[in-house]
Formats: C-alpha cells, sequence, structure tokens
C-alpha cells in the first residue's frame, strides 16, 4: 500500500470466474468527534526532519518522549504488512515534542549547569569535612603535646625537690655532726642515770636521727649502759658483740656511755648509712 493511503480503503484481490461490474464503494464518512486517521511512520519523519541533540540532552530531556519514540518504532519494526500507525493515547509525546536544535542546546547547557553546580557543592561540603577533620586532628595533637610537656616539667621539677631536699638533709647532718659534741667532751662519772645518759646522747647523736637512735637503744638496753645478754654475752647501751668491740671508741667502754654512744653511731652510720637505716632493718628482721 503506498505511503498516505487511507485506513478505510478497500483491498484489491483476485476473483475467479468472470468479472462483476465495479461497484463504486462509498468512503465512510468522519463523524465529529472520531479522531482524524494517522499519518504513516514514513510521512511523519519526512515531515518533521530531527535535528542532532547531544545524548546527554536528549537522554535527560523528557523521558516521555523517550518512551513515546520507542512505542512508534517498535510498532513499525514488528508489524512489516501494516503501514498505519495509530496514535493510541492522546496527548502522548511525538518526536515533534522533544526539544531539538538551540532549544535542546539551551536545556542540556541548563542540566550540565545544575550538575556543575552539585558537584561543586559536593566538593566544598568534602573540603569542609576535610578541613574540620585536620582541625579537630591538629587540636588532638597540641593538647598530647601540651600535657607531656606538662608532664616533663612536673618530673623536672620533682627531681630538682628531692635533689635539693637530700642536699638539705646531707648539709644538716654534717652542720649536726659538726655541733654534736664528742665522748671526750664530757666529764667521766661513777655512775649515769638513764636521763643523763639521754642527754649525752642527744648532744653526740644528730638531731634528725636522735628518735631513731632512741628507739634502737630502748629496745636494745633500756638506756642501761650495764646491760649483759645472759645469753649472748653482748654489752651495753647498744649492746655490741662482743662488747670488746667498743673498746675501738674508747678503753672505758665498760663504764662510760659516751663511749659506747660513740661506737653504737658509727657502725650504725658505717653499715646502715644512718641510725634511722638501722632502725628500719631492726624493725624487719628484730636485730640490727
Amino acid at each position: 500500500m503506498p505511503p498516505g493511503s487511507s485506513r478505510g480503503s478497500p483491498r484489491e484481490g483476485v476473483a475467479h470466474g468472470p468479472a462483476s461490474p465495479a461497484t463504486a464503494v462509498p468512503r465512510r464518512p468522519v463523524s465529529r468527534g472520531t479522531r482524524a486517521p494517522a499519518r504513516s511512520l514514513r510521512t511523519l519523519l519526512e515531515g518533521h526532519r530531527v535535528s542532532r541533540i547531544s545524548v546527554r540532552g536528549f537522554a535527560v530531556a523528557s523521558a516521555t518522549a523517550v518512551t513515546t519514540v520507542g512505542a512508534v518504532v517498535g510498532v513499525a519494526a514488528g508489524d512489516p504488512s501494516s503501514n498505519d500507525i495509530e496514535t493510541t493515547a492522546s496527548g502522548a509525546t511525538l518526536l515533534t515534542d522533544i526539544p531539538v536544535g538551540d532549544q535542546a542546546q539551551v536545556q542540556s547547557a541548563s542540566l550540565t549547569q545544575q550538575a556543575d553546580a552539585i558537584v561543586h557543592a559536593a566538593d566544598a561540603d568534602a573540603k569542609r569535612t576535610a578541613e574540620e577533620s585536620a582541625r579537630l586532628q591538629a587540636a588532638e595533637t597540641a593538647k598530647a603535646k601540651k600535657a607531656e610537656a606538662e608532664k616533663a616539667e612536673a618530673d623536672k621539677k620533682a627531681e630538682a625537690d628531692a635533689k635539693a631536699k637530700k642536699e638539705r638533709e646531707e648539709k644538716e647532718q654534717v652542720a649536726s655532726r659538726s655541733a654534736a659534741r664528742d665522748a671526750g667532751d664530757f666529764e667521766v662519772q661513777g655512775s649515769y642515770t638513764v636521763a643523763q645518759v639521754k642527754a649525752i646522747a642527744q648532744q653526740m647523736v644528730p638531731a634528725g636521727q636522735f628518735q631513731c637512735f632512741s628507739k634502737i637503744i630502748n629496745q636494745e638496753s633500756t638506756w642501761n649502759y650495764k646491760a649483759v645478754n645472759s645469753s649472748s654475752g653482748a654489752y651495753g647501751l647498744v649492746q655490741a658483740l662482743p662488747g670488746s668491740k667498743m673498746a675501738s671508741a674508747g678503753a672505758d667502754w665498760r663504764t662510760n656511755p659516751a663511749t659506747q654512744i660513740k661506737w653504737g653511731l658509727n657502725y650504725m652510720e658505717d653499715r646502715y648509712g644512718s641510725p634511722c637505716g638501722a632502725w628500719s632493718f631492726h624493725q624487719a628482721n628484730g636485730w640490727y
């Protein structure tokens, strides 16, 4: 059938037998309100030349237009015997409704601008997020460094304080020893009371060590300079074993408490560093 023919035209056929006279077939009138016959696909395509538009602009221009074009092409390709295509849905978008030429370029440019704006906004958000993360990380690092510096400063100060305290104590001990009297500075008596023995010790033992010295003597001999341990033979205030060891401090070690104190003080300092060091050992072991 040639293009542009009417849908209502009769089909031509081959008659068997004598030909009958041609009978005119009346043309079906088109009533008002009835859809006019649709133009064929070829006529449609020839009547409207579609300009080339970009794939991007075409893809985003109209989803309805793409669907309609697919339907038109599908019908034309699937039924070769049919040369007519009817419009099956009123108001469907035709190729004439698809933006072409300058209009398509304008829409494509608009969509491109929108996409670029979205990309730029996303980039800006990502940049802000990265900057905020970097700022927080820098703050944490600065905080950690500050805490580390403060700790180092505190440790340094504590070390300096401990050193100063030790030096001060050593100076005090030296001064106390310088001020302390020697055993030969005391007048020798025939006998001594506990109070007199303690008074001598207070003048001989450094002030900061006297309390520890007193605790040891109180447990060893209860300040009796003639005390004797019947089991071991230990003698005197400090219970020297044997008592004759105290002869290194003076020949009168048996009767002079000052001589016994001198020997006992030297022994504690040489072996334990001080009377307080000797007292700590005594507490843990019961002897010194």
